[in-house]
């Protein structure tokens, strides 16, 4: 069985990606092409479907994590703010972007809340967990094909 564990990162969270913006719930919201992701950055994201990536990403994330915050969410996001002359310093990323991806996340049906004793955040649910292995299934299969296209000539 393959896992998200086995495939590449980068092209697990492309795939899926690629699968939420065919989701009614994952919509960016207006003002998504004029907001940097976070106070370090300088610039907005140059990349139009940063939106669904950063969904599939924080998707994933959820999926290796168990249950995370958005606290958490935010440093993981987060990077050195350049302060000019003076030392770089750790900001963390938007909250506000997180929180509208992990509600429209769980408006989806993807990751669902989970309040307990010590975590506090959201997890994953079934449909999300189905999501990102089929997705992982997937390009597992397509680099195997690849592989054995090369090997044949």
């Amino acid at each position: 069985m393959v896992s998200i564990y086995d495939v590449d990162p980068q092209k697990l969270i492309e795939e899926v990606s690629n699968q939420l913006k065919k989701e009614d719930a994952i919509i960016p919201p207006d003002w998504a092409k004029f907001v940097k992701t976070g106070i370090h950055k300088q610039k907005v994201p140059e990349n139009p479907n940063w939106w669904f990536i950063r969904s599939a990403a924080i998707l994933r994330t959820i999926y290796k994590e168990g249950v995370i915050g958005t606290s958490k969410l935010r440093s993981k996001y987060g990077g050195k703010q350049n302060r000019g002359r003076k030392p770089e310093k750790f900001k963390k990323g938007s909250g506000n972007i997180i929180r509208k991806i992990l509600q429209q996340l769980e408006k989806a049906g993807l990751v669902e809340k989970e309040e307990k004793k010590l975590s506090k955040g959201r997890k994953i649910t079934s449909r999300g967990q189905k999501l990102l292995d089929t997705a992982a299934v997937k390009i597992s299969k397509s680099s195997k094909n690849k592989k054995e296209n090369n090997h044949g000539k």
